[in-house]
């Protein structure tokens, strides 16, 4: 696992930078810096283009030589600066010269702190590519030489999450951090409504969490029993329920601490092997209070 960043401007850099470095650590693997400045304009130009160009060239390095001085001692990095039309076309090609394994991307500075917001560059990223994505929350901090150690898969009963929990299963086993399988459920109704109703909306509920809870149990079982050449096995695996009055109160509720990361799969409307984050998923993020990491599609479960 090569753990690429694609730095960011101001402050969002120390966020995605500590992320980074977080990945890398746990994965005890490589960090790549990627800084992606605009491609040249055609030379002939007025001469301002060149000012212009000269000046970009100036921050793009600024932005890495800030960023050699904050990596930590105790993670291998590398730092490169590159030219593209874009910078989600900048960084996907630099993943793929440098095989990287996972992408860390910063939240937009219009989120909320302590929060995932998706910025333009996210955005476009989390629909074309074919590796893992992570974002640090808006103000990310965490404790220095820190790793993971819980990684919480947002599942669902649904077709592909078997495929997924086992992606979720290999990406703890890497960063040698445990597995929690998370469900939520998300209260539609208003908190006061007629007596006939709440009972019909508790029934659904309990119905729909005894099954989940079932579906949790059969899939923690098959993880546990899959060989260590197929998915990397987890220290332990765990799972939960979140209640909530909406996604923020449900996404809550599961509990948090330091060394967490929430993990997302991939929408089934999306291509095979590629992250595409669907409406649900979009809602999981913006409500994390940890770090994210989309993971690509995988509909099935590996076979021992």
């Amino acid at each position: 696992m090569t753990v690429l960043l694609g730095l960011p401007r101001g402050e969002r850099a120390t966020a995605a930078l500590g992320l980074a470095a977080l990945l890398a650590r746990s994965s005890r693997t490589d960090l790549v810096v990627c800084a992606v400045a605009p491609a040249p304009w055609p030379p002939g130009l007025a001469k301002i283009d060149a000012e212009y160009q000269e000046y970009l060239n100036q921050v793009t390095q600024e932005a890495l030589d800030s960023a050699k001085l904050a990596v930590p001692e105790d993670v291998a990095a590398s730092f490169v600066a590159v030219r593209a039309r874009s910078t989600p076309h900048g960084l996907l090609e630099v993943a793929e010269k440098h095989s990287a394994s996972l992408l860390v991307l910063g939240s937009s500075s219009t989120g909320g702190i302590g929060r995932v917001s998706l910025g333009s560059v996210a955005d476009h990223v989390l629909h074309s590519a074919p590796i893992p994505v992570a974002m640090a929350p808006r103000g990310y901090r965490y404790r220095a030489g820190s790793t993971v150690r819980r990684v919480t898969a947002a599942y669902g009963a649904t077709h592909g999450g078997a495929g997924f929990a086992a992606a979720a299963a290999a990406f703890a086993g890497q960063l040698g951090a445990t597995l929690r399988l998370a469900s939520f459920a998300v209260r539609s109704g208003p908190v006061i409504t007629a007596g006939v109703g709440l009972r019909a909306e508790e029934g659904v509920l309990s119905e729909w969490s005894q099954h989940i809870e079932q579906v949790q149990r059969d899939t923690l079982a098959r993880l546990a029993e899959l060989p260590s050449d197929i998915s990397p096995a987890p220290p332990a695996l765990e799972s939960t329920i979140g209640y909530g009055r909406d996604w923020h109160e449900s996404v809550e509720d599961v509990g948090w601490t330091d060394g967490d990361v929430l993990v997302v799969g991939s929408s089934s409307v999306g291509p095979l092997a590629r992250v595409f984050l669907g409406s649900r998923a979009s809602k999981i993020v913006r409500n994390s209070p940890v770090p994210v990491v989309v993971l690509p599609r995988n509909d099935e479960l590996p076979t021992t």
